[in-house]
Parts: structure tokens; C-alpha cells; sequence
């Protein structure tokens, strides 16, 4: 994938021809060319050309890539060392929001994920061209990343000259090193599913340097394993494993979409039991697409985009419901099941189907089940499962356990595959689970198991730290948040309003924030915290933050289960006492009626710290944690439940604001 459409020197730029430049354009740009692009790149050229001549040695590229979001900058001016970023709207009067959160996303894209600007001062500029005049505020953001300058056709060149008369730092910028610097991006799953599904893979949009585990690796192997069953007719499962944040249902999209060749007659599906993660990724794709397609010829209507994501991203559950009145082999042949430790018992499978579906005496768990349906073929067939270790949260999950119990149990004839850490206890429970497979039944492939958060991009050390503080191992979790605390922060309040405007005052652009807490948290509703007020998912993460139903407004707060297999930047993790400390343990509590009860049940108790584990590992860029003062007057918020909590943040190392 080429970083930039066109790049050139100011002397290369000017010498060559405006159709020179506009074939480079249009032989490098993947998707359809429409008239509209077209003319918006010549309009380009030919201000450019009469202007640049006023930043002498300057360098240009235009196209340049942000992988993380599947977009293009529409040019990168190199200048007296400082990386200028230039969103053109052409023929545009005003400059909308949209527009201005675009250019800052890609400048904050850039520091943070481009190795070569790490340490330069980078300006995002938004061009309308037809717009009046704005006297430029100069601000720049800590970490030399600029707030976005309103500029037109006729004054974006003096802009430039001014800013960058203001930096003073290293004026050479070496424009091939800059062009060719390594690119680590970490993307959200939503902008990773957006990206994959117009086409890019997963090897343009995932991180590739040494400290990460390459997904693409992982997807390879995946592949390998596809096509060898393919080839001999075999039949495989595959258990792809990481810690929270690791990638799992990154790889498991990527190969998806890379086996849905439906003009080949290979169809392959994922498949989630997370309700709201389908939504959100369904609405996502959607959306995307018809903005994308807005005005071209290959213009789609909002239905019309559904239900194309709908074949490509389904509900396990529906599919799961058109098997059992279909006992035909599905259209699938490979198929990605996400969370599928959160697949169910026998026990909630059967209780389910006799009390949703009339079916009774039903003697199948879901795992065994989802199996028996792919064993439908007579040919081949895999499946890939992404498992998460300590991720139930809910009653009647049954574990990887359960997967490995059904293939025991009936399909000895289908090929495992795994790693070596899928018999850690926080995957296992402790359970033999390969007892009964054979040598040659089971396969270990260690790029099955993704070790490095990618989500957290800003410490990967998150996921230990989150580890040692569940655990109790206070010493171990100070240590460790010693060494992430300058690029993550976390840190805990006693004031939801301290936690709001932390919240506002870390977001830049784009970046999504908002307020999490455990389905069980009755007790912050006097905080304005109403867990039991449900939220529709698509708005919550999609919507602007302008809206009082989204993420960023900061009103509706999301739960455990609408946001695991999700993340936002910024959250506040708002605690109750539904998990307390207790000396050097934990208190597991659950509200009933008007007063708190012990949680004595080891697997309910399980879920609870799961629970917590979710909530701790949902932010990209850094949290706060907000745990009440309580209140004397009142049985159910005393203070002696919430203090322990607080000082076994600070114990831990975390600052309090």
C-alpha cells in the first residue's frame, strides 16, 4: 500500500505536468474515480502550484494514508521541520465541525501512530476555499499536536508561514525518511471493520512493529488452516487466543472478510452473542458505506447498505435459529465465532429452548450445537473461535471448557488447533480440557495466541496491571503503574463532575469518551448514574458527542455487556459497592429490593470480577476511576463501603484528582 498518492519536492512539484500529477493520482487511487474527486484534485494542483512557491524547500505528498481510519490526508506539506496537515474543501464557505474534528484526528493519528512525527510539531489546516478570513489562534496541545486553523484559498499559505515562524525547533525534516517512517496503527474495531470492509487488510491497518505480535501472522495461520482443510477435505476448529485488547476479533473480521468470495462459492460469516457489538459493527459499516458512496453513481440507501453488512457480520443467535428450522448444511463454510467462551451451558441452552422456542428436552450446549451444524457438511468445514480468558460475565457462559467437551464427546473427527497458552487457567479454569484428543487431533500453532494489548496503544502494560489489581497484589500493581502512568493515565476522583471534566479536557477530535459501570451498580444513581436505563448501542458509540444519547455527552452511562468486544479513548469507570475490599480481599455483593447480599456462589462471584476486569479494560488512552464518598444518611452508600476501594487505588499508585 503506497503512503502517499503522489509525493514530491517543491522543484519536482512545479515542473511536472498538471496530467503527469493527475495520473499518478488516478492510477494509485483503488476505488471507483468519480468526476467529483477528479475535479477536486485539479483544483488542488493548480492553487498549490501558484502558491508554494512562497514556502521555499518544502515537500509535498497528497493522499497521504491514515490506515487506522481507512482514509487519505488530502496533502502533507513538509515545512521548516513542522508536518502540515491540509483538509481542502472545495468550493465550501464555511467550515463545518465534521471537518475541523477530520483534520485534528489525522494530526493526533499521526503523532501518536507515525514513528517520524512522534517528536515534530504538527499543524492541521482546514482549507474552505471560498471562506472568509479568520485571524489564526495559535494553540498548540501538549504533546505539539495543533489545534486545527480555519483557513481559504488565499490565506492558507501565510498561515503556514506564520505557524511555522513560531516553532522554534529542528528545521530539517528529512521528507523521505518522513514519507517512508514505519506506521503503527492500533484501530478501534469499529474503524477496523469500516477499513477491512472496503477492502484494506488487515496488514495496512494493524501494527507491525517488533514489541507487537503481528495479526497479520495470526491470519495467515488461519488461512494456512482453511485451505489445508479445504484441500483434504478435513474438517477444523481453531481456538485463537490474547489477552483483552490483544486483536482477537481484528483477526477474526480480517479472515472473514478475506473468505467471503461469494463469486467463488466460499461464503464465510462472523458470528457474535454480543447483541450490541453486531449492532454497533452493522450500523458502523452501513453508515460508512453510504457516506462513502454519496453522490456517486454507486450512491446506496441506508437499507440497502444493511443488508449487505448483515450477510457479512450476523447474531450467533440468529444463526444459530435458522439452523434449527434448516437442517440443511449452511451456505458457510468457515465461520468466526467471537467470545465463544461466552457460548452456553447445556443447562441455558436447554432452559432457553424450552421456554423461547417451545423445544423441550433439548440435549445439545450451544458449542455442541454451533459444531453439529457446520459438521453438516460433506466436504469441509471450519471454524474459527476467539476466546478470551477471564471474559464471562454473564450466568450460564459456558467457558472453553465446554467446546472441548463436545468435540470430545461427538466429533473426534474434526482437527484442533491451538496454542500452548490455551491451557492457562484463566482459559481453562483449571479443567484438563485436551484429555481425550488424540496426538493426531490436536495441533499447536503459537501465532494462534495474540500476547500485546493493541487496544490500549498507549501502554501494554494495561492488561497486567488491570491483572495485578484484581488480584490483590497491590505491590505488584504499583510497580507496574509506575512504568505505564506517563502514557496512560489512570487516575481515581471521589467527584463525578472532577471525572466529566477530566473526560473533556483529554478528548481531542474525533476521540470517543464516556461513562461504564457494572450492570449491578445500583447505588450511583444518586450520582446521575442509572444503570438500569438502557441505551441503544449505535447511537451511544456512533452518534456525535453533541447528542444527548451518545458516548460523549456523558448522560446515559453503558454496562458490562454493551461494551465488551468494544472500546472508547477515554472512559470513566465508575465503581460501586457491589465490589468491595475487605483487608486483602475482595467483597462480592448484589442489590436486591432496598438492601445489599453477600454473593457466596463461586462462578456468580467469578463473573463479578469479570465484570470489573471488562469495565478496566475498555479505554484506548487512559481512564478515570470514580468512586463515591458515600453517604451516612443512607444504609446503602456508606462510606465504609467505598473508602477501602479508593485507597486501594492510591496504594496501587494511582493519582487522585
Amino acid at each position: 500500500m503506497s503512503r502517499s498518492y503522489y509525493s514530491a519536492t517543491l522543484e519536482k512539484f512545479q515542473n511536472d505536468q498538471d496530467d503527469l500529477i493527475l495520473g499518478e493520482l488516478t492510477r494509485n487511487h483503488q476505488f471507483a474515480l468519480e468526476d467529483l474527486q477528479r475535479n477536486a484534485w485539479m483544483y488542488q494542483i493548480h492553487i498549490l502550484k501558484s502558491t508554494l512557491t512562497e514556502l521555499p524547500g518544502c515537500y509535498l505528498a497528497f493522499e497521504y494514508a491514515i490506515p487506522r481510519m481507512g482514509r487519505r490526508v488530502d496533502v502533507v506539506i513538509l515545512y521548516q521541520g513542522v508536518v502540515f496537515v491540509l483538509e481542502f474543501k472545495v468550493g465550501e464557505k464555511n467550515f463545518t465541525r465534521s471537518a475541523i474534528e477530520q483534520s485534528l484526528d489525522y494530526a493526533v493519528d499521526l503523532k501518536n501512530f507515525h514513528e517520524q512525527s512522534h517528536c515534530r510539531a504538527i499543524v492541521p489546516i482546514v482549507v474552505a476555499t471560498e471562506a472568509s478570513n479568520y485571524e489564526p489562534e495559535i494553540k498548540s496541545y501538549p504533546d505539539r499536536v495543533f489545534a486545527p486553523i480555519r483557513s481559504n484559498k488565499n490565506n492558507f499559505i501565510s498561515h503556514i508561514n506564520l505557524v511555522s515562524s513560531k516553532i522554534h525547533e529542528n528545521r530539517y525534516l528529512d521528507p523521505v525518511q518522513w514519507i517512508e517512517s514505519i506506521y503503527k496503527p492500533t484501530p478501534t474495531i469499529i474503524e477496523a471493520a469500516q477499513a477491512l470492509y472496503k477492502g484494506h487488510n488487515v496488514k495496512e491497518i494493524s501494527r507491525s512493529d517488533s514489541g507487537a505480535i503481528n495479526l497479520a501472522a495470526t491470519s495467515d495461520t488461519v488461512n494456512e488452516i482453511i485451505n489445508s482443510s479445504k484441500e483434504n477435505n478435513r474438517k477444523s476448529i481453531c481456538f485463537i487466543t490474547g489477552v483483552p485488547g490483544a486483536g482477537k476479533t481484528l483477526a477474526g473480521l480480517n479472515v472473514a472478510n478475506q473468505r467471503h468470495n461469494v463469486d467463488e462459492g466460499e461464503h464465510a460469516v462472523f458470528l457474535s452473542g454480543n447483541g450490541p457489538l453486531v449492532e454497533v459493527l452493522q450500523e458502523a459499516l452501513a453508515r460508512n458505506e453510504v457516506a462513502e458512496k454519496k453522490g456517486t453513481t454507486q450512491q446506496i440507501t441506508k437499507s440497502q447498505a444493511l443488508t449487505k453488512t448483515k450477510a457479512f457480520i450476523q447474531n450467533i443467535h440468529h444463526f444459530r435459529d435458522d439452523a434449527l428450522q434448516n437442517h440443511t448444511p449452511p451456505i458457510e463454510h468457515v465461520v468466526v465465532f467471537d467470545e465463544a467462551q461466552r457460548a452456553w451451558t447445556l443447562e441455558q441452552t436447554r432452559s432457553f429452548m424450552a421456554r423461547k422456542k417451545g423445544i423441550q428436552d433439548f440435549d445439545m450446549s450451544e458449542p455442541e450445537f454451533l459444531i453439529s451444524v457446520l459438521d453438516r457438511h460433506s466436504d469441509w468445514a471450519t471454524i474459527i473461535c476467539l476466546v478470551g480468558g477471564g471474559q464471562e460475565i454473564n450466568t450460564g457462559e459456558a467457558g472453553l471448557p465446554e467446546w472441548f467437551s463436545a468435540i470430545q464427546r461427538d466429533y473426534p473427527h474434526w482437527d484442533v488447533y491451538v496454542s500452548r497458552k490455551l491451557t492457562d487457567y484463566e482459559y481453562t479454569n483449571g479443567e484438563n480440557i485436551y484429555s481425550s484428543l488424540t496426538d493426531n487431533q490436536l495441533t499447536i500453532r503459537d501465532e494462534l495466541h495474540l500476547s500485546v494489548s493493541v487496544r490500549s496503544y498507549r501502554s501494554e502494560k494495561l492488561a497486567a496491571f488491570v491483572k495485578s489489581f484484581l488480584d490483590g497484589n497491590a505491590l505488584e500493581a504499583n510497580t507496574i503503574y509506575a512504568q505505564l502512568k506517563d502514557d496512560y493515565p489512570i487516575v481515581v476522583t471521589r467527584n463525578i463532575d472532577n471525572a466529566k471534566n477530566w473526560l473533556r479536557s483529554k478528548a481531542r477530535g474525533g476521540e470517543g469518551l464516556g461513562i461504564i459501570a457494572s450492570s449491578g451498580a445500583y447505588r450511583l444513581r444518586p450520582y446521575g448514574i442509572h444503570v438500569k436505563s438502557t441505551i441503544d448501542p449505535k447511537i451511544w458509540f456512533l452518534n456525535d458527542k453533541s447528542d444527548v444519547r451518545s458516548s460523549g455527552f456523558l448522560e446515559d452511562v453503558a454496562t458490562e455487556f454493551d461494551i465488551q468486544g468494544l472500546e472508547l479513548d477515554w472512559t470513566c469507570v465508575a465503581w460501586d459497592a457491589n465490589l468491595r475490599k475487605l483487608g486483602d480481599c475482595w467483597e462480592y455483593k448484589s442489590f436486591r429490593g432496598t438492601e445489599w447480599q453477600n454473593v457466596n456462589d463461586e462462578i456468580r462471584k467469578r463473573y463479578l470480577l469479570n465484570t470489573y476486569r471488562v469495565l478496566l479494560t475498555r479505554a484506548r488512552q487512559g481512564m478515570v476511576i470514580f468512586v463515591p464518598e458515600g453517604d451516612k444518611s443512607d444504609r446503602t452508600r456508606k462510606p465504609d463501603f467505598y473508602d477501602p476501594i479508593f485507597q486501594y487505588f492510591v496504594e496501587c499508585g494511582v493519582a487522585c484528582i
